[in-house]
């Protein structure tokens, strides 16, 4: 099991968490997500290591983009 903690920008409402989850979610591997909108911290539950451009891609599908 691994988490990864990632910050996501662009996120202003409930719906915009429910989107990064969902995207998230969808990745191969992912256990749970945890996202927090008034820090935009996102926490990746996983069996495995995730690549952090699997991760990026789900948060951009979503309409947002991962912090440097």
């Amino acid at each position: 099991m691994a988490t990864t903690t990632y910050t996501v920008t662009g996120m202003t409402c409930g719906h915009c968490v429910s989107s990064v989850k969902e995207e998230i979610g969808k990745i191969t591997g992912v256990t749970g997500v945890d996202v927090d909108l008034a820090t935009g911290a996102v926490r990746v539950d996983s069996t495995d290591e995730l690549a952090d451009s699997d991760v990026a891609a789900a948060v951009d599908e979503a309409g947002y983009e991962l912090a440097p």
